[in-house]
């Protein structure tokens, strides 16, 4: 919808304000050709006079979806866009109820069309007909929603699930209004129009996405060489359409004064580091990535030291990396941020053990119930849930037995622990904004490290009090430490991860943080 030509939207909207027009025209005329459509809603508040339950649903719907309710919706909406740093967003979605209300109002006023002479006798309405106030609003209310699952929703099933409830929406109140009798047929039709049609003309005229970098209030610089290098490794099968997703980075690419990109996928046997490697050696001067936190570990970890800089598009589940540097989980601002953002040195830490590799994590590392949570998860599952996947899985190790483990830092004297998970981060918040390791900075050339031990399974409800109050006392429960190198040791195999990737079963974690290794693009 939004990749389309802007006209598209302008073209439907004029088709439903049209429609609108029609109908108030045939209203304050001869209603002869509406009569056979009208008259169906006195048979249908017939029928449902006799269903004493349906009636009483309808009027729930009927006072939760008045103007005040709407009203309420809209605030809620456009606060947690602002909360989200989406301005145009909750412009856009402020802008298309205000007016939707404000020429509903005007209609009513200037057509003045009684209300039905059979509307239900509790709460008799007395204010004017056409077009429906509700209908108008939910309408409206349920194109804003399309038009945000749109912008910010990746997964194709999730914008379905919107596009389905949004349809839903309109569908309920319209027949709310019709078989309380609160209103003609072509009331609700009118008000549905209405609605759908100011909703597209917003659309068509204003641009809610994210403003982009290369717009904002400081200007780029003045020359900018036309043969910049840009090379992207993708992990395919994060994106619903390679091709496209091809399409989108080469034409903003091109507009930002980048040359055309060189593309490297990621495979099963080699998730982004000889992809890296390639496109460091074909010396590229910025590295695009779109995946989940494994490729991107995988990229920046080859890319470390190169002073090459990496663009990331976060394309996974968790996507915790790009979420604690601020880079925006909607697709087409993060390559704007990759392409014309700015360049900030992060730290990358250094990882060994028993059982594994030697390698690399950028955002945590873990042991215990953390790790066990990313073992249980079901592949299939999370491809068509997404996050809620790792609810399930945690759920079902909540109680993942305590162990004894020993942990030294700065290679100082071991200190023994029981816990239920280490974890070992370079940057402090999970998803939700949960901040488990508050102090955490990517930059700051330390390791934060957390110890969680509820003893009881009722002991998770303080301990959750405490890391969303970010509170810094020290305890059994809750235990913090800091510093560049970190080791821990556990008494028995346990569960391993690495920035959301299960490493297997083993007993030692040994950490280092390499200050200031890697360049990332982050917003301006």
């Amino acid at each position: 919808m939004l990749d389309r030509p802007r006209y598209l939207p302008l073209v439907w909207a004029a088709a439903c304000l049209v429609g609108f027009g029609l109908l108030t025209l045939l209203v304050t005329q001869d209603r002869a050709p509406l009569d056979p459509v009208d008259l169906w809603g006195r048979q249908a508040e017939a029928w449902a006079d006799d269903i004493p339950w349906l009636v009483a649903i309808l009027r729930v719907v009927e006072h939760l979806f008045a103007t005040v309710g709407m009203a309420v919706l809209t605030a809620v909406t456009a606060v947690w866009l602002l909360w989200k740093k989406q301005p145009r967003a909750a412009a856009y979605t402020v802008v298309v109820m205000l007016v939707t209300s404000l020429v509903t109002t005007g209609v009513k006023l200037t057509v003045g069309r009684v209300r039905p002479a059979w509307q239900d006798s509790i709460d008799l309405l007395s204010t004017r007909s056409f077009p429906s106030g509700h209908a108008s609003s939910m309408a409206a209310f349920a194109g804003v929603m399309v038009v945000l699952a749109w912008i910010f929703l990746r997964r194709s099933s999730a914008r379905q699930a919107v596009y389905v409830a949004a349809a839903a929406f309109v569908v309920v109140g319209c027949l709310d209004r019709v078989l309380l009798g609160r209103h003609y047929p072509t009331d609700v039709i009118a008000g549905t129009l209405l609605g759908a049609g100011v909703a597209l003309l917003a659309l068509g005229l204003f641009d809610p996405q994210p403003r982009p970098q290369s717009r904002g209030d400081r200007p780029l610089l003045a020359t900018v060489p036309t043969d910049r290098k840009l090379a992207v490794v993708l992990n395919p099968s994060k994106v619903e359409d390679p091709g496209q997703f091809r399409s989108i980075v080469t034409a903003m690419a091109q507009e930002a004064g980048w040359s055309s990109p060189t593309w490297h996928y990621t495979t099963v046997e080699d998730p982004g580091t000889g992809m890296a490697h390639a496109a460091a050696v074909d010396g590229a001067d910025l590295v695009m990535v779109c995946g989940g936190d494994g490729t991107v570990r995988e990229v920046c970890a080859e890319l470390a030291g190169t002073g090459i800089p990496v663009g990331i598009i976060p394309a996974g589940t968790g996507n915790l990396l790009a979420r604690n540097l601020d880079i925006p989980l909607y697709i087409r601002s993060a390559i704007d941020v990759a392409l014309n953002g700015q360049d900030r040195a992060v730290d990358l830490v250094a990882v060994s053990g028993d059982g594994f590799e030697d390698s690399h994590f950028m955002v945590m590392a873990g042991m215990g119930f953390d790790a066990a949570i990313m073992e249980g998860v079901n592949e299939e599952f999370k491809q068509k849930v997404g996050w809620f996947a790792y609810v399930v899985s945690g759920l079902k190790s909540l109680m993942f037995p305590a162990v004894k483990v020993e942990v030294s830092v700065d290679g100082g004297e071991p200190t023994t622990h029981r816990a239920r998970t280490v974890l070992v981060g370079n940057v402090g918040y999970l998803q939700a904004g949960m901040p488990l390791l508050p102090d955490a900075r990517i930059d700051d050339g330390k390791l934060d490290v957390v110890l969680l031990h509820p003893r009881r399974f009722l002991s998770w409800i303080p301990l959750a009090a405490r890391v969303l109050s970010k509170s810094t006392q020290t305890d059994d429960l809750i235990n913090r430490m800091t510093g560049a190198s970190v080791t821990v040791r556990a008494a028995t195999d346990v569960p391993r991860q690495l920035d959301g990737d299960s490493i297997g079963p083993g007993k030692e974690l040994r950490m280092e943080c390499i200050h200031g290794r890697l360049l990332v693009r982050v917003p301006r």
